[in-house]
């Protein structure tokens, strides 16, 4: 595959699956060549607009020929069932977050991946934002001292009532798993394995079945502190949805702007333009291609993803018992990780 263009499949034709489309079309290493999704209609307008072949169930894809990879793209309740599927059948999988529900079926899919010999990992835009990429090289320079506190805060006012991801047999929870897989990985790219979580949830106004409104507070195994504000209730209004306080300076990591100061300065020293969502998942798309062809290292490997599928589970542990969760996979990933 060293030499040659990547030829994915992408199961699920929604929302996600168009911007991801609008991706492919400028990715020179990766190209689609099925689309399948149980509205054949849907299936079909995608695959028209990408000019591949469409396919009413994941099975069918997998069955086709020439697929190199897949992109799943479907409500997380499907994710596992479909992944050991494509997995077993020798294919690599990229897999839209969370990767899975629980940690039970997130093991089964890397065991999967394992005995099949191919790539699994779970997709993460925000990790593939040049901004973010910046912000933790300028954490990792040491210019900003040692990191103390860590925020991150994803808010805007959403009617969620229609949508799939109020509904928990689909979504498998509400904002916390939602937007909360995305907070938990950006946490643990620039700290680390986390060591213990807390939650708090906010009045539920829309009067969702899930929790609409959270605060999770966090602690790495380096002993840095962690907050994530999330809703679909409330817009804050930020700037920044990234701000990292180290005990030498300030980075922050905004949707139209990046920037730092150190403490010893008076001014702000801009490194970024913002967040551009379809750069991201075209970054994304690029690094799993090329690690499939063995020129890049997978920046999200399947054990990161199994860690914050962890996080995830241990956070809704807290939000039902009220009181703080330990992790205990994250522990042992600690002792063997490298200092960041």
């Amino acid at each position: 595959m060293s030499d040659r263009i990547v030829r994915f499949g992408i199961v699920g034709a929604g929302a996600i699956a168009q911007s991801y489309a609008q991706a492919f079309e400028g990715c020179g290493e990766a190209r689609v060549v099925a689309v399948a999704d149980i509205r054949p209609a849907a299936a079909a307008a995608l695959a028209e607009r990408l000019q591949c072949r469409p396919y009413d169930s994941h099975q069918a894809l997998a069955g086709s020929l020439g697929l190199d990879a897949v992109l799943v793209c479907t409500p997380p309740a499907s994710h596992a069932e479909i992944c050991l599927h494509l997995l077993a059948r020798g294919l690599h999988v990229l897999c839209e977050k969370p990767l899975s529900l629980d940690v039970a079926s997130a093991r089964s899919m890397l065991e999967t991946a394992r005995r099949a010999g191919v790539i699994l990992t779970m997709a993460s835009k925000f990790r593939y934002v040049e901004d973010v990429v910046r912000a933790k090289n300028i954490a990792l320079s040491g210019i900003l001292g040692d990191i103390v506190l860590f925020e991150n805060a994803f808010t805007s006012r959403v009617d969620m009532s229609t949508r799939w991801n109020c509904n928990p047999a689909v979504s498998g929870g509400g904002v916390l798993i939602d937007n909360g897989t995305h907070s938990v990985d950006l946490m643990r790219y620039f700290l680390g394995p986390l060591a213990e979580v807390q939650v708090v949830e906010g009045k539920r106004s829309q009067r969702l079945p899930v929790e609409e409104t959270v605060r999770i507070f966090v602690r790495s195994v380096r002993g840095v502190m962690g907050s994530i504000d999330l809703s679909w209730s409330i817009d804050k209004e930020l700037e920044s949805y990234i701000n990292i306080y180290g005990s030498h300076g300030t980075a922050s990591v905004g949707w139209r702007e990046s920037k730092y100061r150190q403490a010893s300065s008076r001014d702000w020293v801009v490194f970024g333009n913002g967040y551009k969502k379809i750069d991201a998942l075209r970054a994304q798309i690029r690094n799993f291609a090329r690690s499939l062809r063995g020129e890049d290292v997978l920046l999200i490997t399947a054990e990161e993803a199994l860690g914050s599928v962890e996080v995830i589970e241990a956070a809704y542990a807290s939000l039902r018992e009220s009181h703080w969760r330990g992790m205990a996979h994250e522990a042992s990933q600690a002792a063997t990780a490298e200092p960041r």
